[in-house]
């Protein structure tokens, strides 16, 4: 391989990769998102999710395979998004180019190389392929008839006019001059009924301009040779030859390929030497000007189509242009050019009654999914159980809690926590951590039939992934999860233990072969592999070294917490020659005898309704929708910061201090009260005492603390379980029917209702909860004969609105203010 080097969208070094003779050597592409926005969830499962997601396999399987992407940076969207913020296209690139790689560093996308189209070497290949075809003479000039801005003074590119769709049956009033959002048609400015600038709103003028075209009629044979044999070589998916089969049914016409614009790939040609390429003419071609970046020898990847796979990942609406524009591009050189072989087409992921949409700002996006919290494997596996392969799916957050609570958490977590703690048993009830002999394994008959169920799912898996069923891949490898957890209960380990442990060992030893098993058939869709913790993608190299040290980042939480718990690297492949795939009807001997595994914890945790509806709430509506929302809260804290805090007296309150015995004796305020998010981990009766439980609290320091509350009568134990609450902290502690309470845990209450003072579901446990303009420290323990709690109590009360409240100020936390689900004007204790 060399001593050459290259940087991806993680900025390491990383040693490149070329063709290798013999090899299986795979280049893969994704769509290069439009560097003019955030990307969305459904960009993320549409292109670079997906192929990610092959690229691992293939990775697994040993082939000699890179994958290339990077941002689309030219073009009218960009300019007119540099108008929007006042700032120049470049900038714009620069910021969200940035923001686009950190939102696929956070999803741990492992490119090989995320570049970008505005580079120097985008110019070199882009020019060098018009001037082939120039040459070849498949380029035409004519004039146009083009949509001209008098009050801007410019002709408008297509994206900067919009109007009515002129498609009978669509209609639809906001269609773009290049092509209509909602039925999908692909358009010229000139068509679309009343149309606007989208810079000043006027009604442009149609005036004569000379462009350049690319003539796809001459080269319409070359091109359905090529669709026809590698259409089936390469199996495409049948949305993707639908999308082909009608452009060509249609009839290929000349293709302008030149824009009046400034920021773009120059025209070396002098007449046109104002004009710049049309973006979806050099878009494609910024695939071959990345792979340029990763590598000087790129031409062994594109020119070498003996030698070379090409699999290209995108959306449905992006066909035509890889289908046929770009291999007519191509094709035009009359050069010998790596062709696409596979086309893996996603149709659209809607988002919970509507479209998710860049340009109107509706759904999730990629930032969003990191600050709900929820680890970046979930999202992953969520979005590719829901991938759009033949249809179109709908997120819900419904759908996202189910996935979660009952698929991972319920059969792959269960699965794994249950071996795992068993073996990790100490010697009496257990195997004290360490891989049992499991001698005549495969004489046991309900074990060598898990092993043939096993052996005969690894199969089909590798069938689906090759096929680049990248969903039924997935539901496959999370089958032989579900293989294993009926294999446990059918086998009733737990009673083998005491009545036949030879057959309980080879249960447990091919129990763990599973998981392990498991770890690897998941990599592609729930990657965590890391060589240092503060990378979130390892390059393609740290994968093949299989060296693996735990994350610290909370995100990556499954892979490393299963290898980790397994006290193993991952040493499994997938690779025909190395015998691994026909171990899988073999499980007992993935791991050796003897072998001492760690320390078993929960892999997943559950979402609960309440933090479902906060999601909910919270990405509803637009982005601006969402800004509006924030803007009045602010306008709500600022309000209350102005608020004037007083006592009964009517006079303001002031820190005072009384002197005294040579002593300072502190103010009553609320600031002495130490007031705690907190959440309980567990739950149980008070053995002595029909209405007390007695609790668990997490807040925030090395162990829960014990807390005894009157709450049986009021509030059933299953809604006291992971509850989050507001905790006094400070309280000295009580003995309660022989248990010592050492918090208390605030609540409202009237004359015969009860219920938990609840911070919102982003608090952080262990924050102290504020009230502003008081800020002092806590007192260490409550001094009871000073009557601390029992002075301020009076003054704690929900208000009309549902808010806890000390007089007129909120119960404040870093995610915002504490609240009771229905009690207006009680009172808090």
């Amino acid at each position: 391989m060399g001593d050459i080097t290259s940087t991806g969208a993680g900025d390491e070094q990383r040693a490149v990769k070329l063709p290798i003779a013999g090899k299986r050597n795979i280049l893969i592409t994704s769509a290069l998102p439009y560097v003019n926005n955030v990307p969305h969830l459904g960009n993320i499962i549409g292109c670079v999710l997906s192929a990610d997601v092959f690229a691992r396999y293939c990775r697994l399987r040993g082939y000699n395979a890179i994958y290339i992407c990077g941002t689309d940076e030219y073009g009218t969207a960009t300019e007119t998004k540099a108008l929007e913020e006042n700032s120049t296209p470049k900038e714009i690139c620069d910021k969200y180019h940035a923001i686009h790689r950190d939102v696929y560093k956070w999803f741990n996308i492992s490119f090989d190389e995320f570049g970008r189209t505005s580079s120097p070497q985008q110019t070199e290949v882009c020019q060098a392929i018009f001037n082939k075809l120039l040459e070849n003479n498949w380029l035409s000039e004519n004039t146009m008839q083009q949509l001209y801005c008098d009050t801007c003074s410019k002709f408008l590119a297509d994206r900067l006019v919009e109007g009515s769709c002129p498609t009978p049956g669509c209609n639809y009033d906001s269609a773009r001059g290049d092509q209509c959002e909602n039925c999908g048609k692909l358009l010229n400015p000139t068509e679309l009924i009343n149309p606007r600038c989208k810079v000043c709103k006027s009604s442009p003028r149609i005036r004569d301009t000379d462009h350049l075209f690319l003539e796809l009629p001459l080269l319409e044979s070359k091109l359905r040779d090529y669709i026809s044999t590698m259409s089936v070589a390469g199996s495409w998916s049948q949305n993707a030859i639908h999308a082909t089969n009608a452009w060509l049914k249609e009839g290929l016409r000349q293709r302008c390929i030149t824009r009046d614009l400034k920021w773009g790939v120059p025209v070396p040609l002098d007449k046109f030497k104002e004009k710049v390429f049309y973006v979806w003419f050099d878009a494609p071609i910024g695939y071959v000007s990345i792979t340029k970046c990763y590598t000087p020898e790129w031409e062994k990847w594109w020119k070498n189509p003996e030698n070379v796979e090409l699999f290209q990942f995108m959306g449905k609406d992006n066909v035509p242009f890889h289908t046929v524009m770009f291999p007519s591009t191509l094709l035009g050189t009359e050069e010998s050019w790596t062709m696409m072989k596979t086309i893996s087409v996603t149709e659209y992921l809607n988002y919970e009654t509507g479209k998710f949409s860049k340009s109107k700002g509706v759904g999730v996006f990629g930032n969003d999914a990191k600050d709900t919290n929820i680890p970046v494997e979930v999202w992953r596996y969520y979005l590719l159980t829901n991938r759009p392969e033949v249809s179109d799916t709908l997120f819900t957050w419904a759908d996202l809690q189910a996935k979660l609570n009952s698929e991972l958490l319920n059969n792959l977590g269960n699965f794994i926590n249950r071996v795992l703690s068993f073996i990790a048993k100490d010697s009496s009830t257990g195997y004290g951590s360490i891989i049992p002999d499991a001698p005549d394994a495969q004489s046991h008959l309900l074990t060598q039939k898990l092993g043939d169920k096993v052996g005969d799912y690894v199969d089909q898996y590798i069938d689906a992934m090759e096929k680049v069923k990248l969903k039924q891949g997935l539901k496959i490898a999370m089958s032989i999860s579900g293989e294993g957890n009926a294999y446990l209960q059918e086998s009733q380990f737990w009673k083998l233990y005491k009545e036949d442990k030879a057959s309980c060992s080879i249960v447990m030893r091919t129990s763990v072969g599973i998981v392990y098993l498991l770890a690897c058939l998941l990599e592609p869709f729930m990657p965590s592999f890391s060589i240092e913790a503060s990378k979130l993608n390892p390059s393609p190299l740290e994968l093949q070294i299989y060296i693996f040290t735990p994350s610290n980042n909370p995100s990556i939480f499954f892979l490393p917490q299963v290898l980790k718990q397994l006290n193993l690297p991952l040493q499994l492949s997938l690779c025909d020659d190395k015998g691994d795939i026909k171990k899988a009807k073999t499980p007992w001997e993935f791991i050796p005898i003897g072998h001492k595994i760690g320390t078993p914890i929960p892999l997943f945790k559950e979402l609960k309704d309440e933090e479902v509806e906060f999601f909910r709430n919270k990405f509803a509506g637009s982005q601006a929708d969402r800004a509006d929302r924030e803007a009045e809260a602010k306008k709500v804290t600022e309000k209350l910061k102005n608020t004037k805090i007083s006592d009964k007296s009517g006079k303001k309150e002031q820190a005072k201090t009384k002197g005294g015995g040579g002593g300072v004796e502190k103010e009553v305020t609320i600031s002495r009260l130490d007031i705690r998010v907190g959440v309980i981990t567990e739950v149980q009766k008070h053995p002595d005492a029909d209405s007390l439980y007695v609790e668990k609290i997490d807040v925030g320091e090395d162990q829960p603390r014990t807390v005894v509350s009157g709450l049986v009568n009021f509030i059933p134990i299953d809604q006291m379980q992971n509850r989050k609450v507001c905790v006094l902290c400070n309280l000295k502690p009580a003995t309660m029917r022989g248990i010592k309470s050492h918090a208390m845990v605030l609540c409202a209450s009237t004359t015969d209702k009860v219920e938990l003072v609840e911070p919102p579901v982003g608090a952080v446990v262990g924050e102290r909860v504020r009230f502003e303009g008081f800020d002092g420290e806590a007192d260490d323990v409550l001094n009871p004969k000073k009557k601390v709690w029992e002075t301020l109590q009076v003054d704690l009360h929900t208000d009309k609105d549902l808010i806890a409240c000390f007089k007129d100020l909120p119960f404040t936390t870093s995610a915002g203010v504490c609240k009771v689900s229905s009690i207006s004007n009680g009172s808090i204790r």
